[in-house]
């Protein structure tokens, strides 16, 4: 069968059921974050060994691969011998007894189609014959790397943060969380806007934009910063950082 969008699908469906059995034997589900990461890597992963080949595929291939195996090593490592992370335990509580069809439904399928319409540059390239690699695609490489090196950064210092035992009723707010209560997030937006850049020159490239697009509202409006804002609203000194701190671009912190 030719890997086509129903491919995809399938493949998905097959891969988010597998995650939600094995959130039922570890009886958490922030395990789907650590799932995030992977499944991008399994859908471009099965394209390179299915269809024709091209340096823009490649090049995409490499690029989701090195973010995708970073963010789910990172959220396996922080989550690991901690409890549920705060927002599934919330949803375990909120759910009762309809938790596990609304976790299946809710967490792992929703998560399986946002993966398949954030991925849609890679689809995209995939499915068309492509011109030759230009300076665009460089542009996209270097938007790439600067929202990759602010999300691996920005994760490695508040991961060192974390430990501190001397940490205790502070906020983060040293390295790049000083110029953004959000550099993580800023980074994840930013490296999707450089991998749909590459994709532009793709036939029918334009119509990648959902991808980036996607990502961008779920993390500033609906599942990223909207829900971490709100953990934080009454908690005084995290106001206080965000009085004077940007929300999500990086500028300077106001005095």
């Amino acid at each position: 069968m030719p890997f086509d969008i129903s491919s995809s699908l399938l493949i998905i469906l097959i891969y988010s059921s597998l995650w939600f059995i094995i959130s039922l034997i570890k009886k958490r589900n922030d395990i789907a974050d650590i799932a995030w990461g992977i499944g991008y890597i399994l859908i471009v992963l099965i394209q390179l060994f299915t269809l024709p080949n091209s340096p823009r595929e490649i090049l995409i291939f490499i690029l989701i691969t090195i973010w995708g195996l970073r963010l789910s090593l990172h959220i396996y490592l922080r989550n690991r011998d901690k409890k549920e992370d705060f927002r599934y335990k919330k949803w375990r509580q909120e759910w009762g007894k309809t938790f596990y069809l609304q976790s299946y439904l809710k967490i792992y399928i929703l998560q399986g189609l946002l993966l398949l319409t954030i991925v849609s540059p890679a689809l995209i390239v995939a499915q068309n014959p492509q011109p030759a690699l230009s300076i665009i695609d460089l542009i996209g490489i270097a938007i790439w790397t600067i929202g990759f090196l602010f999300e691996a950064i920005s994760d490695f210092q508040l991961a060192k943060f974390l430990k501190n035992p001397n940490k205790q009723g502070k906020v983060m707010n040293k390295g790049l969380w000083k110029y953004s209560r959000h550099p993580n997030y800023f980074g994840e937006v930013t490296l999707w806007w450089g991998i749909f850049l590459i994709a532009c020159s793709s036939p029918n490239g334009l119509y990648a934009i959902i991808g980036p697009t996607t990502i961008t509202l779920l993390i500033l409006f609906v599942s990223g910063i909207p829900m971490l804002e709100k953990k934080y609203e009454n908690d005084e000194q995290y106001q206080a950082y965000a009085k004077k701190t940007s929300k999500f671009l990086p500028w300077p912190a106001k005095e």
